[in-house]
Protein backbone atom coordinates (compact mmCIF):
# COMPACT_ATOMS: atom_id res chain seq x y z
CA UNK A 1 0.00 0.00 0.00
CA UNK A 2 3.02 1.77 1.07
CA UNK A 3 4.56 1.12 -2.46
CA UNK A 4 1.41 2.45 -4.22
CA UNK A 5 0.73 5.91 -2.31
CA UNK A 6 4.76 6.47 -3.19
CA UNK A 7 3.94 5.84 -7.17
CA UNK A 8 0.77 7.72 -6.80
CA UNK A 9 2.69 10.81 -5.16
CA UNK A 10 5.59 10.76 -8.02
CA UNK A 11 3.04 10.24 -10.95
CA UNK A 12 0.90 13.62 -9.50
CA UNK A 13 4.21 15.38 -9.00
CA UNK A 14 5.24 14.48 -12.54
CA UNK A 15 1.52 15.60 -13.47
CA UNK A 16 1.89 18.51 -11.91
CA UNK A 17 5.14 19.81 -13.88
CA UNK A 18 3.95 18.98 -16.66
CA UNK A 19 0.71 20.54 -16.59
CA UNK A 20 2.87 23.70 -15.30
CA UNK A 21 5.21 23.98 -17.80
CA UNK A 22 3.28 22.44 -20.74
CA UNK A 23 -0.14 24.00 -21.89
CA UNK A 24 -0.88 26.66 -19.08
CA UNK A 25 2.89 27.01 -18.40
CA UNK A 26 3.68 29.85 -19.83
CA UNK A 27 0.86 31.86 -18.29
CA UNK A 28 1.68 30.07 -14.31
CA UNK A 29 5.37 31.06 -14.86
CA UNK A 30 4.81 34.46 -15.51
CA UNK A 31 2.43 33.89 -12.35
CA UNK A 32 5.16 32.73 -10.77
CA UNK A 33 7.66 35.56 -12.13
CA UNK A 34 5.42 38.09 -11.01
CA UNK A 35 5.16 37.02 -7.39
CA UNK A 36 8.83 36.57 -7.13
CA UNK A 37 9.57 39.95 -8.34
CA UNK A 38 7.94 41.14 -5.16
CA UNK A 39 9.83 39.38 -2.75
CA UNK A 40 13.11 41.41 -3.85
CA UNK A 41 14.97 44.47 -1.88
CA UNK A 42 15.17 47.75 -3.49
CA UNK A 43 17.86 47.16 -6.09
CA UNK A 44 15.81 43.70 -7.49
CA UNK A 45 17.72 41.36 -5.45
CA UNK A 46 16.09 38.50 -4.05
CA UNK A 47 14.72 38.62 -0.75
CA UNK A 48 13.52 34.72 -0.27
CA UNK A 49 14.79 32.27 1.96
CA UNK A 50 15.44 29.81 -1.04
CA UNK A 51 17.78 32.71 -3.30
CA UNK A 52 20.47 31.70 -5.01
CA UNK A 53 24.15 32.28 -2.97
CA UNK A 54 25.00 34.70 -5.96
CA UNK A 55 21.97 36.38 -5.35
CA UNK A 56 22.58 36.61 -1.66
CA UNK A 57 25.56 38.02 -2.58
CA UNK A 58 24.02 40.79 -4.78
CA UNK A 59 22.10 41.58 -2.10
CA UNK A 60 24.79 42.48 0.42
CA UNK A 61 26.58 43.86 -2.31
CA UNK A 62 24.26 45.38 -5.18
CA UNK A 63 26.08 46.70 -8.02
CA UNK A 64 24.21 50.00 -8.95
CA UNK A 65 24.95 50.84 -13.04
CA UNK A 66 24.32 54.20 -12.17
CA UNK A 67 26.45 54.87 -9.94
CA UNK A 68 29.51 53.48 -11.85
CA UNK A 69 28.30 55.38 -14.91
CA UNK A 70 28.83 58.13 -12.98
CA UNK A 71 32.20 57.30 -11.48
CA UNK A 72 33.31 56.84 -15.26
CA UNK A 73 32.19 60.52 -15.90
CA UNK A 74 33.55 61.90 -12.52
CA UNK A 75 37.27 59.89 -14.18
CA UNK A 76 37.15 61.01 -17.57
CA UNK A 77 36.50 64.32 -16.50
CA UNK A 78 39.29 64.45 -14.28
CA UNK A 79 41.65 63.50 -17.00
CA UNK A 80 40.41 65.93 -19.10
CA UNK A 81 42.06 68.31 -16.89
CA UNK A 82 45.00 67.05 -17.60
CA UNK A 83 44.56 65.41 -20.92
CA UNK A 84 42.28 67.71 -23.07
CA UNK A 85 43.89 67.10 -26.32
CA UNK A 86 43.59 63.45 -26.19
CA UNK A 87 39.92 63.56 -24.54
CA UNK A 88 39.07 65.67 -27.10
CA UNK A 89 40.68 63.84 -30.04
CA UNK A 90 39.79 60.16 -29.29
CA UNK A 91 36.38 60.39 -26.88
CA UNK A 92 34.40 63.43 -28.25
CA UNK A 93 31.99 62.73 -31.24
CA UNK A 94 32.29 64.65 -34.56
CA UNK A 95 30.33 64.62 -36.71
CA UNK A 96 32.72 65.13 -39.59
CA UNK A 97 34.88 61.83 -38.39
CA UNK A 98 31.65 59.57 -36.99
CA UNK A 99 32.95 57.33 -39.94
CA UNK A 100 36.41 57.62 -38.92
CA UNK A 101 35.97 57.41 -34.84
CA UNK A 102 32.57 55.11 -34.67
CA UNK A 103 33.48 54.46 -30.90
CA UNK A 104 32.71 57.91 -29.94
CA UNK A 105 29.06 57.84 -30.58
CA UNK A 106 29.05 55.97 -27.13
CA UNK A 107 32.25 57.60 -25.24
CA UNK A 108 30.86 60.68 -26.16
CA UNK A 109 28.38 60.71 -23.50
CA UNK A 110 31.12 59.93 -20.77
CA UNK A 111 32.49 63.52 -21.68
CA UNK A 112 32.45 66.35 -19.51
CA UNK A 113 34.41 69.21 -20.22
CA UNK A 114 32.76 71.61 -17.55
CA UNK A 115 31.93 71.46 -14.25
CA UNK A 116 28.59 72.15 -14.44
CA UNK A 117 27.73 70.91 -17.33
CA UNK A 118 29.04 67.05 -15.26
CA UNK A 119 27.61 68.41 -11.95
CA UNK A 120 24.10 69.06 -13.63
CA UNK A 121 24.47 65.91 -15.41
CA UNK A 122 25.33 63.48 -12.54
CA UNK A 123 22.50 65.36 -10.50
CA UNK A 124 20.11 64.04 -13.10
CA UNK A 125 21.81 60.71 -13.36
CA UNK A 126 21.91 60.49 -9.20
CA UNK A 127 18.26 61.02 -8.87
CA UNK A 128 16.34 59.73 -12.03
CA UNK A 129 18.85 57.05 -13.84
CA UNK A 130 19.24 55.22 -9.84
CA UNK A 131 15.42 55.59 -9.55
CA UNK A 132 15.18 53.89 -13.27
CA UNK A 133 17.73 50.91 -12.24
CA UNK A 134 15.90 50.21 -8.94
CA UNK A 135 12.42 50.17 -10.61
CA UNK A 136 13.53 47.95 -13.80
CA UNK A 137 16.81 46.44 -12.39
CA UNK A 138 20.53 47.01 -13.69
CA UNK A 139 20.96 45.16 -16.84
CA UNK A 140 17.33 46.86 -18.35
CA UNK A 141 18.47 50.22 -17.26
CA UNK A 142 21.68 50.05 -18.54
CA UNK A 143 20.09 48.75 -21.99
CA UNK A 144 17.51 51.93 -21.84
CA UNK A 145 20.52 54.38 -21.28
CA UNK A 146 23.30 53.28 -23.56
CA UNK A 147 20.54 52.65 -26.56
CA UNK A 148 18.98 56.66 -25.83
CA UNK A 149 22.37 57.68 -25.96
CA UNK A 150 22.81 55.96 -28.95
CA UNK A 151 20.30 57.42 -30.73
CA UNK A 152 20.71 60.35 -29.68
CA UNK A 153 23.99 61.04 -31.29
CA UNK A 154 23.05 59.33 -34.31
CA UNK A 155 20.07 62.07 -34.57
CA UNK A 156 22.17 65.14 -34.04
CA UNK A 157 24.85 64.08 -36.41
CA UNK A 158 22.12 63.60 -39.01
CA UNK A 159 21.00 67.25 -38.42
CA UNK A 160 24.58 68.20 -38.15
CA UNK A 161 25.97 66.12 -40.69
CA UNK A 162 30.09 67.43 -41.64
CA UNK A 163 29.94 69.80 -38.46
CA UNK A 164 33.34 70.25 -36.60
CA UNK A 165 31.96 71.00 -33.64
CA UNK A 166 32.31 68.42 -31.10
CA UNK A 167 29.39 66.76 -29.22
CA UNK A 168 29.46 65.85 -25.43
CA UNK A 169 27.45 64.78 -22.63
CA UNK A 170 24.99 62.60 -21.30
CA UNK A 171 22.06 65.03 -21.93
CA UNK A 172 20.72 62.25 -24.41
CA UNK A 173 20.92 59.25 -22.31
CA UNK A 174 19.46 60.97 -19.66
CA UNK A 175 16.67 62.19 -21.20
CA UNK A 176 16.37 58.47 -22.20
CA UNK A 177 16.11 56.98 -18.36
CA UNK A 178 13.47 60.43 -17.99
CA UNK A 179 11.10 59.25 -20.35
CA UNK A 180 10.87 55.69 -19.11
CA UNK A 181 10.43 56.63 -16.03
CA UNK A 182 7.77 59.46 -17.24
CA UNK A 183 5.77 55.94 -18.51
CA UNK A 184 5.98 53.75 -16.05
CA UNK A 185 5.98 55.76 -12.45
CA UNK A 186 4.02 59.02 -13.45
CA UNK A 187 3.13 59.18 -9.84
CA UNK A 188 6.61 60.49 -9.41
CA UNK A 189 6.81 64.33 -8.80
CA UNK A 190 9.68 67.00 -9.51
CA UNK A 191 10.69 70.36 -8.78
CA UNK A 192 11.13 71.72 -12.10
CA UNK A 193 14.62 74.20 -12.50
CA UNK A 194 14.17 73.22 -8.31
CA UNK A 195 11.53 75.45 -7.99
CA UNK A 196 8.44 74.25 -9.88
CA UNK A 197 6.67 71.10 -8.60
CA UNK A 198 4.71 69.40 -10.90
CA UNK A 199 4.33 65.24 -12.19
CA UNK A 200 7.22 63.68 -14.24
CA UNK A 201 5.29 63.84 -17.11
CA UNK A 202 4.42 67.37 -17.00
CA UNK A 203 8.00 68.02 -16.87
CA UNK A 204 9.15 65.46 -19.91
CA UNK A 205 6.59 67.89 -21.80
CA UNK A 206 7.93 71.32 -20.29
CA UNK A 207 11.71 69.87 -21.45
CA UNK A 208 10.09 68.65 -24.64
CA UNK A 209 8.61 72.18 -25.43
CA UNK A 210 12.31 73.82 -24.71
CA UNK A 211 13.65 71.72 -27.10
CA UNK A 212 11.74 71.90 -29.58
CA UNK A 213 11.52 75.66 -29.47
CA UNK A 214 15.09 76.30 -29.35
CA UNK A 215 16.31 73.87 -31.82
CA UNK A 216 18.59 75.14 -34.43
CA UNK A 217 19.14 77.83 -32.68
CA UNK A 218 23.11 78.91 -31.75
CA UNK A 219 23.11 77.75 -28.23
CA UNK A 220 25.30 75.13 -28.31
CA UNK A 221 22.98 72.72 -26.76
CA UNK A 222 22.25 69.49 -28.66
CA UNK A 223 18.22 69.80 -28.68
CA UNK A 224 17.89 67.26 -31.47
CA UNK A 225 20.00 64.93 -28.91
CA UNK A 226 17.60 65.32 -26.27
CA UNK A 227 14.40 64.61 -28.60
CA UNK A 228 15.58 61.40 -29.49
CA UNK A 229 16.67 60.41 -26.17
CA UNK A 230 13.76 60.98 -25.41
CA UNK A 231 11.19 59.06 -27.46
CA UNK A 232 13.70 56.28 -26.80
CA UNK A 233 13.15 56.19 -23.20
CA UNK A 234 8.99 56.58 -23.87
CA UNK A 235 9.37 53.62 -26.61
CA UNK A 236 11.23 51.56 -23.23
CA UNK A 237 8.31 52.51 -21.17
CA UNK A 238 5.48 51.88 -22.79
CA UNK A 239 6.52 48.17 -24.07
CA UNK A 240 7.26 48.19 -20.06
CA UNK A 241 4.28 49.46 -18.51
CA UNK A 242 2.02 46.64 -18.61
CA UNK A 243 4.24 44.05 -18.64
CA UNK A 244 5.60 43.10 -14.70
CA UNK A 245 7.66 40.53 -15.31
CA UNK A 246 9.98 42.99 -17.26
CA UNK A 247 10.59 45.05 -13.44
CA UNK A 248 13.83 44.38 -11.63
CA UNK A 249 16.23 41.55 -12.94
Amino acid sequence: MQSNLSSFSWFARKRLAQERWGGIGPLLARAGRREDYRNRDEWGYPTAPNASWQDRIGALMPVSYSGIILLICILVFLLSLVARGFVYDYLVLIPHFVVERPWTILTHMFVHFSFDHLFFNMLFLFFFGMELERRVGGRKFLQIYILSGIVAALAQTVVTSGSMVGMVGASGALFGALGCLAIIAPEIRVLLFFVIPMSIRWAVVVFALIDFLFMGSADNIAHMAHIAGLFVGLAFGQMMKNQPQFYYR
